[in-house]
């Protein structure tokens, strides 16, 4: 039983839902959801105040203006990619806090929340800040 408990606690250690994600965003938790697909992915869609640096270009250079006291939840399409997971360790080695975004940006949409980009769905319940 204690196997099964440590297991749970880690999932729970590195892994966000989109509800947990939505809610830390609009109380203004110090997070960033960030997309490790490739850009043409963000571009098209990705969740409101999301930063994009693809797995493969997370490197110190390109990672160097971000703060290490913030978390990041890495995101990517869902659960037939692992371009998230790759982030994340990427972005572990490099230093970081780090969750992964369970389903990623299909089980953003598909808990309706919105998103943008040019093939944004602008009609979900929308990332608000009351500071």
């Amino acid at each position: 039983m204690e196997d099964q408990i440590k297991h749970y606690e880690n999932k729970l250690a590195f892994e966000m839902d989109p509800s947990d994600l939505f809610d830390a965003l609009n109380v203004g938790d110090k997070v960033v959801a960030l997309d490790a697909r490739k850009a043409f992915g963000f571009e098209a869609e990705h969740i409101p105040g999301s930063i994009n640096i693809p797995h493969r270009e997370m490197t110190i250079e390109n990672t160097k203006h971000l703060d290490k006291e913030i978390l990041y939840v890495t995101y990517c399409d869902g659960i037939g990619c692992n371009a998230s997971t790759k982030g994340a360790l990427a972005m572990t080695r490099l230093g970081f806090k780090v969750k992964e975004l369970m389903g990623g940006i299909e089980w953003w949409k598909f808990d309706g929340y919105a998103t943008e980009g040019t093939n944004g769905k602008q009609t979900g319940l929308k990332i608000e800040c009351a500071c």
